[in-house]
């Protein structure tokens, strides 16, 4: 037996809540407890809407030139952490940007 899916007082769908259906207009649930329905809706996406997922690291550390110690390249990412007490230096940070090698300076 299929469920009726519009409300029999106002003639509004009826929406899942829960286990149970209730009008989206009047807020009448029926008493007894829906079979199993099942909702589906495709959604058709335009070639203008879609979004196109890359695979790649966006750069958004600032580049400093520093020699990298384990390839020689001159350029590297930086950043700084506070790694000690708060009245010490901060720790600098490095990743070289041809080999990703990291280190940090004290």
């Amino acid at each position: 037996m299929i469920a009726n899916l519009f409300c029999p007082k106002c003639g509004t769908i009826m929406l899942p809540e829960g286990k149970k259906l209730k009008c989206s207009g009047c807020s009448y649930s029926p008493r007894s407890k829906p079979e199993n329905i099942i909702l589906k809706e495709k959604v058709e996406v335009s070639k203008e809407q879609e979004i196109e997922i890359r695979d790649q690291k966006v750069e958004t550390l600032p580049k400093i030139k520093e020699d990298c110690p384990k390839c020689g390249n001159k350029f590297a990412y930086y950043w700084t952490l506070q790694t000690r007490a708060s009245d010490e230096s901060e720790t600098r940070f490095f990743e070289c940007v041809k080999c990703k090698n990291r280190w940090r300076l004290y």
